[in-house]
């Protein structure tokens, strides 16, 4: 696959990755580096891509903490180049920013820059996308036409002797409320395929 192939590919596997890490000192909620590494090099060996990152740009100076410490404080502007296994390839440019009180503030900046050319290249959400057929959404049908469809529905469960869960398992709903319209109308669909009085069927 070409690269264009190969990251449609992996955005439609990649999961979502929520904002699980806490920052104690002020308070806010992130996605670390090490959850879009663990997440997504699977997914890199799968369909063969690789990064090659090159340094463009780098900013260092010295701060002052609130204690009267020194801190280190850089900025790198940095190119990701990702590579397909035919060779061709994309790249993005990003800026990362890392504090340290040590040596690690460019290391810090790099990471953050690799992180955030991830989450765009691959539009990495931060949490599930939801199905809209297992969403409850407004019926464009009235109230008492879905009543009908659910005691529709009901009648034919009994008279195929069909196990509800089954039916609840195939549509990812916990039970009927959960249903919408169209779910009904297909069950009932199915329903009248099956022979009277007989469970064993292929679809539930």
């Amino acid at each position: 696959m070409n690269i264009y192939q190969t990251i449609n590919k992996i955005m439609e596997e990649v999961p979502a990755i929520g904002k699980n890490k806490k920052n104690m000192k002020q308070g806010y909620s992130f996605r670390g580096i090490d959850d879009v590494m663990n997440k997504l090099q699977p997914l890199f060996a799968k369909y063969k891509l690789f990064i090659v990152p090159e340094l463009l740009e780098q900013n260092r100076e010295e701060r002052k903490s609130s204690n009267g410490g020194s801190l280190l404080y850089s900025i790198c502007k940095m190119k990701y180049i990702f590579y397909a296994e035919d060779g061709s390839n994309v790249s993005a440019i990003v800026v990362g920013e890392g504090m340290d009180s040590g040596d690690k503030a460019s290391n810090k900046a790099m990471a953050v820059a690799l992180k955030y050319a991830l989450f765009q290249v691959f539009c990495i959400p931060t949490e599930e996308m939801k199905d809209p057929d297992n969403e409850k959404q407004p019926s464009s049908i009235s109230k008492d036409e879905e009543i009908k469809l659910l005691a529709d529905m009901e009648e034919l469960i009994i008279a195929t002797e069909t196990d509800r869960e089954d039916i609840f398992e195939y549509f990812k709903v916990k039970n009927d409320t959960e249903m919408t319209p169209k779910q009904m109308k297909q069950a009932i669909e199915i329903l009248k395929k099956k022979p009277i009085n007989q469970r064993k069927v292929d679809v539930f």
